[in-house]
């Protein structure tokens, strides 16, 4: 299969399909509409399959490269391929993309075309982001996905969408403006090159490398995001829709993270190490603080939000403290918070299309009239709080056991941060949940019915599997991960 242009078949099918459910145009081929998006999003997801199994877990370097001349007298070219790291999230994009247009199949009932191409050209764009080896196509993926998103929030989301739409464009706009700088500063110092791989062989100076990792970080902390430039990513998920929210927590957050490993750590190491102290410091306020800001939230949403910020604060930790069970154990938290994040904000959703509400306040009981309902948003509540056997559980406690070895502090730090992820994510679900029917609202409540049920039982079955046998995921990355701290260890200092 490696013959066949995959990672390009993976970009361009969902863009192309999401382009064909525009030209259905209004709601009346709204039908028409949902069934094309639905198999645009299993084509575009049928093709990343042989990227996992044809992938050789012995080779840590770039595996299904393409490579063709894109704006020569720039030197500019379409330079796609991933490794162990970012394999892995080309799959989940793609799967996360069924996910969601099943999600939105029923409730979505104005500007259903619009609504499903954005989700669908939005998961091209960030299948580029994931396996571009070229700076400027890189950059251009990268910038691109904002739109998609803004639109998504702006058109289908709450009352005070516009306002969170903007903030989120402008936040995460203005952060990779000096990203852009960094750009073209590796231009000049690579006698013209884009490649990011050429890039990482750069022998820069201690001073040059900070300053470049400096833009890095501000262009990539706004997008995992990391405190205190979070902000607008609970007025984002409070405001977009289910599906919006479905994505912006398992994939858009992604992002940032993965910009730190292909860029920041490899390209300026020495600098990595000079200022991982910074890096784990803000990963430690937003793993403790933001824990206790979700503590007190009203919103069910909003204290999903923050504890992704709290659970995104693990995989930064885990990468700036260079050793593979830190990194591989960042790595199975970003893929395990796809589903975990995923579940439970399609699980609000499903409370919200009954009540219209996502106040705590609102329900209490639902395991009364919800009983299949309840059972499967326990699994992914006790998931999401770190239950072992879980998917969530794998990835924070090897970014503990990591932490150990590197300073015994910081690992208490984020291992007590454990307790007050389990105490706002159970107190949710026991005031929602549990106790007498609270009001008739929720006395009126139907069960899921067999979209959702199928939706929730596969998101189920993924946590469950990472949960019970990471195996298959960890040594696809361990190859990758291994090149990369040996790559950080050398000095690049002239």
């Amino acid at each position: 299969m490696s013959n066949y242009p995959l990672l390009s078949l993976a970009i361009w099918i969902p863009i192309f399909a999401g382009f064909a459910v525009l030209a259905t145009g209004s709601d009346r081929n709204a039908p028409l509409a949902r069934m094309l998006a639905l198999l645009g999003a299993l084509a575009a997801f049928a093709v990343t399959i042989p990227l996992w199994t044809g992938f050789d877990v012995s080779n840590g370097g770039m595996q299904f490269v393409e490579l063709r001349s894109w704006i020569i007298p720039f030197n500019i070219n379409y330079h796609l391929g991933v490794d162990g790291i970012s394999m892995l999230f080309v799959v989940l994009n793609a799967f996360i993309t069924v996910i969601v247009v099943a999600a939105g199949w029923e409730v979505i009932e104005n500007r259903v075309a619009q609504y499903n191409a954005a989700f669908l050209i939005m998961s091209g764009l960030m299948n580029g982001i994931f396996t571009s080896l070229d700076g400027i196509l890189f950059y251009v993926f990268f910038e691109a996905s904002l739109i998609p998103m803004y639109l998504i929030i702006g058109v289908w989301g709450g009352p005070n969408r516009v306002y969170a739409a903007f903030k989120f464009f402008l936040y995460t706009l203005l952060g990779s403006l000096l990203f852009l700088v960094a750009l073209m500063y590796l231009f000049i110092q690579s006698g013209g090159s884009f490649s990011i791989l050429d890039w990482h062989q750069l022998p820069l100076s201690l001073n040059a490398q900070i300053w470049l990792f400096l833009a890095f970080l501000v262009a990539f902390a706004v997008k995992v995001p990391m405190w205190p430039v979070h902000t607008w990513l609970p007025d984002a998920h409070v405001e977009a829709p289910t599906g919006g929210s479905i994505v912006l927590a398992a994939i858009a957050l992604k992002l940032g993270a993965y910009g730190f490993l292909r860029f920041s750590l490899p390209i300026a190491p020495d600098a990595s190490h000079e200022l991982s102290g910074l890096v784990i410091a803000l990963s430690l306020i937003a793993v403790v603080y933001i824990g206790f800001v979700a503590l007190v939230q009203a919103d069910m949403k909003k204290l999903v939000a923050y504890s992704s910020i709290a659970h995104m604060g693990f995989v930064t930790l885990g990468f700036f403290m260079f050793s593979p069970m830190g990194i591989e154990g960042a790595l199975i938290q970003m893929v395990s918070h796809g589903f975990v994040s995923g579940a439970m904000f399609f699980c609000i959703g499903v409370m919200y299309d009954r009540v219209h509400s996502r106040q705590i306040a609102d329900y209490g009981g639902v395991v009364n009239t919800m009983p299949k309902f309840a059972a499967l948003f326990m699994l992914f509540s006790m998931a999401n709080a770190g239950l072992p056997a879980t998917s969530g559980f794998v990835g924070e406690f090897m970014v503990i056991l990591g932490a150990v070895k590197f300073n015994f502090w910081v690992a208490f730090a984020a291992a007590s941060s454990m307790v007050v992820g389990a105490a706002y994510t159970l107190w949710m679900y026991k005031r929602v949940v549990f106790g007498e029917v609270a009001n008739e609202h929720v006395a009126e409540l139907n069960d899921v019915n067999l979209r959702e049920f199928t939706i929730l039982a596969v998101l189920a079955i993924c946590t469950l599997w990472m949960g019970l046998y990471p195996q298959p995921f960890t040594e696809v990355m361990h190859a990758s991960v291994g090149d990369l701290l040996r790559h950080v260890a050398i000095s690049k200092i002239q």
